[in-house]
């Protein structure tokens, strides 16, 4: 958190943040819990919390407490809309919303899954760091909409260890997808002709491509109605999957490009081909998804 601009209660309150939460974190899973003394899901949630988190502490687990009448500039700074709100914080990260999880075997198995990821082992401060946990949970991350969460995974990983090529590929998507192109755009520049070979450099650029044609949603509406009006218009279909894949909306964008596809492969010299293999090259190749959706345009092309 920065502490620019900030009030000097505001600035105690992250302080005092950093020195409770933050700095454990770097080394510990810690149970972020957000309640109030008058909230009633919160006194039923506690004992729960405090059980699994006495269980696990053995493995690096602990728990943290936020009452948000008393700490309500960090409430807003997690954006804390109801409580109890429940994160797992790890390195000075939110990894995970444990919100949904109200029982202990629910808690626990989010926790489990976390555990196998995160690199909480106990050990020289000198030795190599694993960043291939926190490089994984990126990836979950961005598959969904933590864009902002992966980005600071990313760049943990990047710290402990410069040269590794799927964090830096997950830095440049993740900005990307925050709508942070030029940043990203930058960083691929400025790798050398052979890094950019890499596969998962390859893979950010596919990214890079895709963002660049993102659209407002009066011109993505425009594309809509054109396409519809006329389905030959492959140019206004084109730039519509376009628009819907830089939005996230990778569904549509796929049917769109299998239509074209499907009514005439070689317009501008398969675009649509070789655009939905961009994007299947993005989201990454062992992806469910981009299997089904391999499946489909093998059917058209060759069944």
């Amino acid at each position: 958190m920065a502490t620019a601009a900030l009030t000097t209660d505001e600035q105690k309150a992250v302080e005092a943040f950093k020195t409770d939460v933050v700095e454990p974190s770097m080394q510990n899973l810690v149970i972020l819990d957000f309640w109030a003394e008058w909230c009633g899901p919160c006194k039923e949630l506690t004992p729960v919390l405090e059980k699994v988190a006495a269980d696990y502490a053995d493995k690096g687990v602990i728990l943290k407490k936020v009452n948000v009448d008393e700490n309500k500039f960090i409430a807003s700074q997690f954006q804390v809309r109801s409580i109890p709100t429940v994160y797992a914080m790890f390195q000075g990260q939110p990894v995970a919303d444990l919100t949904p999880a109200r029982t202990e075997p629910q808690l626990t198995q989010m926790l489990d899954q976390l555990l196998e990821k995160l690199p909480l082992q106990a050990g020289d401060a000198d030795a190599p760091v694993d960043v291939e946990p926190l490089v994984a949970a990126g990836e979950e991350l961005l598959a969904g909409e933590g864009a902002d969460q992966a980005y600071a995974l990313f760049s943990d990983a990047l710290s402990a260890s410069p040269q590794h090529l799927g964090a830096l590929s997950g830095m440049i998507r993740s900005l990307a997808a925050m709508g942070r192109g030029e940043e990203a755009q930058a960083i691929y520049d400025s790798l050398t002709e052979e890094l950019k070979k890499d596969p998962e450099i390859e893979r950010a650029k596919a990214a890079l491509v895709i963002a660049a044609e993102a659209r407002d949603p009066d011109e993505l509406a425009a594309l809509q109605s054109a396409a519809e009006a006329n389905p030959d218009d492959h140019q206004a279909r084109f730039d519509l999957a376009n628009g819907q894949m830089a939005a996230g909306d990778r569904e549509n964008a796929a049917d769109n490009l299998l239509a074209m596809i499907e009514a005439d492969r070689d317009w501008n010299e398969g675009a649509a081909r070789a655009r939905l293999l961009e994007i299947f090259e993005m989201i990454g190749l062992e992806d469910p998804w981009v299997a089904a959706t391999r499946r489909k345009l093998s059917a058209i092309l060759f069944g």
